[in-house]
């Protein structure tokens, strides 16, 4: 009988065989880790495992909330918000060189708040702002590169559902989670922001400035940011005081973002069917995705793969930052060929017990060896980075899936001009890494403030 060890790294290679192929991730892990349960312990305990396994992982209370969050973003789409967001954003920033890249940037991070989705974000603001940046002759290159740097915003500024399939993954607080995002997706914006300011101061002719706006469509614009502020201000503003659980503050979302949407009257019967239906759509492959990576959990968990690698890289005398970064750096590679959700799912299960194993395992304490902190927070603080690195993927040459989603938005500008737009961001990005590596606070200050 082949090593168990080498049935699972040839179980991964045929998996990302599968994936290559183009068949949906779902069904490439179930595939797989079905088979290879089958092979191991024989089609009886695959049976039985698939008799309960379905309803074991999706009664768990905490991905409630995911349908709830991907029905706003839906709703978010479909009202307008993404208008009013960039509209006010434009009204205080367009005036000056490079304004309205940096208006599309806090657009799309406002947007992000509201839909967490990068594809998402970046589809819709690019809808929004793209004949704005060619109507005041931005370069391509700007233009493009702005809005899909802009676009993986959606993916870490909470709320997000892929934040939330990591806490449950690896058992940790969703509300932390949002928590210690916060500051590392505000260091985005202000990193992207002073990446267009030193662009244009570079190459001014690349970010004209915008027209004056006058002062009643100055506060008409400055007017239309306030539901967003509102509804961002209730629902994580709700969660991280304590007046209620991500769930319920979901659902408070949903029912703000739809008046929001009828008050426009912009969700019509056929809108809020087409939103429902979406939402149908997006929380049924995220659900079978996490069906599969359970089952690929469970074979690579009795073969003892995660295991074997774990105390393999506990025994290899390397420093564990360097085996952080090194997870980091696979990350990223591996974003560039599957989506963030698919990758958490199937990468976390392997990287989080190595990292454990060599923060002196379950019971670390703070002042002990590995990373010097605890096992919560060790959790938390990987947790960012490899969201951060995972949003690196969707701007990554040459697969990047936001820069695919912008060039089909802007069909006259060739996809190389975007891929350079978007690597002043991505050198920002590296940058935010680099900080967050140094200084783990900027991750764990406000959740330990929160927590008291």
């Amino acid at each position: 009988m082949t090593d168990p060890i080498t049935l699972g790294i040839l179980a991964l290679v045929i998996l990302v065989a599968l994936i290559a192929i183009r068949l949906p991730i779902a069904y490439a892990m179930i595939l797989v880790g079905g088979v290879g349960i089958a092979m191991l312990n024989g089609p009886q305990l695959l049976l039985s495992q698939l008799k309960t396994l379905a309803y074991g992982q999706f009664s768990i209370y905490d991905l409630s909330v995911v349908p709830m969050f991907v029905l706003m973003g839906e709703l978010a789409t479909v009202a307008g918000l993404s208008q009013a967001l960039f509209r006010g954003a434009n009204a205080w920033l367009g005036w000056m060189r490079g304004g309205t890249a940096m208006a599309a940037i806090a657009g799309c991070a406002g947007f992000g708040a509201v839909c967490g989705s990068s594809l998402a974000t970046a589809s819709t603001m690019g809808k929004v702002a793209l004949p704005e940046l060619k109507r005041y002759n931005y370069s391509p290159a700007l233009a493009t590169g702005s809005l899909a740097a802009g676009g993986v915003l959606g993916i870490l500024i909470p709320p997000s559902v892929v934040l939330i399939v990591y806490a449950v993954i690896v058992e940790a607080n969703i509300v932390t989670m949002f928590a210690a995002a916060f500051l590392p997706g505000i260091l985005a914006v202000i990193l992207f922001i002073l990446t267009i300011a030193i662009y244009v101061a570079i190459r001014p002719e690349a970010g004209p400035p915008g027209g004056a706006t006058s002062r009643r469509d100055f506060i008409h614009a400055t007017l239309g940011l306030l539901p967003v502020m509102v509804i961002f201000g209730l629902v994580l503003g709700g969660i991280y005081a304590g007046f209620f659980n991500p769930t319920p503050a979901a659902a408070i979302g949903v029912f703000l973002v739809w008046v929001y949407g009828a008050f426009k009257r912009k969700l019509g019967l056929g809108p809020m069917v087409t939103a429902l239906k979406n939402t149908a759509k997006t929380s049924g492959m995220i659900y079978l995705i996490l069906l599969g990576a359970e089952l690929m959990k469970i074979f690579m968990s009795r073969i003892g793969l995660p295991q074997q690698a774990a105390a393999w890289i506990a025994e290899s005398g390397l420093a564990p930052m360097t085996v952080m970064v090194v997870l980091l750096v696979a990350l990223i590679l591996l974003g560039c060929l599957m989506d963030s959700l698919s990758m958490i799912l199937l990468v976390i299960p392997f990287f989080w017990p190595m990292l454990l194993e060599i923060n002196g395992g379950l019971y670390q304490v703070a002042d002990g060896a590995g990373f010097g902190m605890s096992t919560e927070d060790l959790k938390v603080w990987f947790g960012i980075l490899a969201l951060i690195v995972v949003e690196l993927g969707l701007i990554t040459p040459p697969v990047g899936m936001n820069v695919f989603i912008i060039s089909a938005l802007a069909k006259d500008t060739p996809m190389i001009e975007t891929f350079k737009g978007v690597m002043p961001f991505f050198c920002a990005e590296l940058l935010r890494v680099a900080l967050l590596l140094a200084f783990p606070a900027l991750t764990l200050w406000l959740p330990r403030i929160l927590g008291g």
